[in-house]
């Protein structure tokens, strides 16, 4: 195992090279005994933020799995509103296996659906940047406006507003 790793080379889906993530993932789904993914679309995210809308989206995450959890594992914070016990692991996804896989099943979930979102318009290349405001995808914003999937509240305020 590498430093930092967990359980299988697990560790921060950030650090984790993407074909050996995907690898990873089918190995997590076989063993885990329930895993969930949930999302935000961009209208709440624009209606409550995006840190909020993450929360509520590992809320929805983790209320459908079957069966539910005892105890729940966060990276370093709290989900609000858990009928369970939570504890927030500091760096918990380079020093916790289950919050590292969870980080995993996260990040492949989320590249492959930027792949999708591709295949369907290849103009903003979400397959490059995987929705990130990098500067390619800030250009392809500015050049052909925001597509259905962009959140409005998606853009540096100095990058796209202009004074009449």
């Amino acid at each position: 195992m590498s430093r930092g790793s967990t359980k299988w080379g697990v560790s921060d889906s950030k650090h984790v090279p993407a074909a050996e993530r995907e690898l990873l993932y089918v190995e997590i789904i076989r063993c885990a005994v329930a895993w969930a993914v949930a999302e935000a679309d961009p209208a709440e995210i624009d209606r409550i933020n995006i840190h909020q809308a993450s929360l509520r989206a590992m809320q929805r995450a983790i209320l459908a799995l079957a069966p539910l959890p005892d105890v729940v594992l966060v990276d370093a914070f709290r989900v609000p509103d858990l009928p369970m016990a939570q504890r927030g692991v500091a760096h918990g996804d380079r020093r916790c296996s289950a919050i590292a896989a969870a980080s995993i099943i996260a990040k492949v979930t989320r590249d492959r659906q930027m792949r999708e979102l591709h295949d369907r318009d290849p103009r903003y290349g979400f397959d490059r940047h995987k929705g990130y405001a990098t500067a390619d995808h800030l250009d392809a914003v500015a050049r052909y406006g925001y597509s259905d999937v962009h959140r409005r509240s998606f853009r540096p305020s100095a990058r796209f507003d202009t004074i009449d």
